[in-house]
């Protein structure tokens, strides 16, 4: 029999904050009352202490304060998959069509060379394990999926980026990663292995050393021009930068600003050699296939396979609530997809299931901002993708806000997603009837292209029009 997942006293909890080493642990205290700032940043994962990381190094000087309601990494920062990748969530014929092919080839170039920042990051913070890179293998398990791969190599090539995918046959892929029905695949060496709650919670100590103030069990109620109103204190400051990401809309005036979207995982208990040996990932790349409802998964420093994927319901309202974390049905569907790529994992113990919720802009497309006449900025709308986003919103805003001179931060600021505004959602009950259906019709899509090896007629101009693209 497979081993029942509810028999673990982990089961509904993340695998990251679990193995993060208390040494690493960063703990904060409340405001402890009214205070001023230079700038004061609303959010306490990957954007917001990036942010005060970069505004520290280019000015030292800088009064930096970071509050959060909870504590750092709570959120999606602490609870993703671990892939630091150059994924975007606009494709590149999407920024093309907006700003020209060379603005388009400018931003995927900036996204490569985060993922370097970030992994040299790490080594120079005694994280190297916690942010390996490694790359992706993306595996076809079907002639659709084998189809969509190439193209997609085609259009980075066409962007003039070759180097970005490379279309693998079916041996060669399965050399990376040994799953059943492999017919082929693709590889990109742009991606990074990384263990998000050490990351997170060493971006927060670099911040901290420098010089910021982060102030966990602070909840702000209220963002006006130039302040900050928490249930601690008020914080005056000449800048106040929102990087709530899927926690945004649960403030004034922004329910429809952007759409949280929830993605759930699962976690093995560590695996033996034998049995990485039938599966491979030695090198230890994060791997996907190309299914429709996007699946997830990176090889552990310790063993273990922690995996993910989208299929939890969109909450009418867009409502955001403790007791979504965690989803039977989706903790069930991702066990047996699991299994069906791995059936090796058949009697594997899973210990723990947890899941966040990421942001999704009308448009598909994340934006950086940066208002100086009102001292207003924000940054995120990543969609799953924000682990290496994350650190460019930073180190762009941080370079708006200061007016860096620094030649590398001239050009970051010039990036065709800066200044980029998403129109609203629509208002419910369209919202929840279009994007419920939208993840039904992908599902649906997906067990099409499995049984038949044809593109669904499901999938096409109305679901696409549904997710904005």
């Amino acid at each position: 029999m497979p081993a029942d997942t509810d028999r673990s006293p982990l089961a509904h909890r993340p695998l990251w904050p679990d193995t993060l080493p208390p040494a690493e642990r960063v703990t904060t205290s409340p405001l402890p009352g009214d205070t001023d700032a230079d700038v004061a940043i609303v959010g306490a994962g990957m954007t917001g202490l990036w942010t005060a990381h970069h505004l520290l190094r280019l000015d030292p000087g800088l009064r930096v304060v970071v509050v959060d309601r909870e504590d750092v990494g709570f959120g999606a920062s602490g609870r993703n998959g671990g892939w630091c990748s150059a994924i975007m969530p606009m494709s590149l014929d999407a920024i093309a069509a907006r700003h020209g092919a060379a603005a388009a080839q400018r931003m995927q170039l900036a996204m490569y060379d985060t993922v370097h920042e970030v992994t040299g990051f790490a080594a120079a913070h005694d994280i190297a394990d916690a942010c390996t890179r490694n790359g992706t293998i993306s595996l076809a398990r079907n002639p659709m999926q084998l189809d969509r791969l190439r193209s997609q190599a085609a259009t980075f090539a066409r962007f003039g980026l070759p180097e970005a995918h490379h279309v693998l046959t079916a041996d060669e892929a399965r050399a990376h990663c040994d799953a059943s029905g492999v017919l082929g695949g693709s590889f990109t060496p742009h991606c990074a292995t990384v263990h998000p709650a050490r990351l997170t919670h060493a971006v927060a100590r670099s911040a901290i050393a420098a010089g910021a103030r982060v102030h966990g069990g602070t909840t702000v109620t209220e963002i006006d021009e130039r302040r900050l109103v928490t249930d601690r204190g008020t914080i005056r400051a000449d800048v106040v930068v929102r990087a709530t990401e899927g926690y945004t809309m649960q403030l004034p005036g922004q329910r429809r600003a952007l759409l949280p979207i929830y993605s759930l995982m699962i976690a093995t208990e560590p695996l033996d050699d034998a049995t990485w040996q039938s599966i491979g990932l030695h090198g230890r790349p994060t791997f996907n296939d190309d299914r429709h409802l996007v699946i997830y998964g990176q090889r552990t420093t310790d063993g273990r396979i922690a995996f993910g994927g989208r299929g939890a319901p969109y909450h009418f309202g867009s409502a955001v609530r403790p007791e979504f974390d965690t989803h039977d049905g989706v903790r069930a569907l991702l066990t047996e997809s699991l299994r069906e790529l791995f059936p090796v994992l058949h009697d594997v113990a899973i210990t723990h299931h947890w899941g966040g919720v990421l942001a999704a802009p009308r448009d598909w497309t994340c934006s950086v901002r940066f208002d100086r006449r009102t001292g207003f900025a924000t940054a995120g709308g990543y969609v799953g993708d924000g682990v290496a986003t994350a650190h460019l919103a930073g180190r762009t805003l941080a370079a708006l806000v200061t007016g860096s001179a620094d030649d590398g931060d001239r050009e970051i600021v010039r990036l065709p997603w800066v200044g980029h505004r998403s129109r609203r959602w629509e208002p419910e009950p369209f919202r929840w009837l279009g994007v419920n259906g939208g993840r039904i019709a992908a599902a649906r899509a997906d067990a099409v292209e499995g049984r038949t090896g044809r593109r669904s007629r499901l999938w096409g101009g109305v679901v696409d029009l549904l997710l904005g693209h």
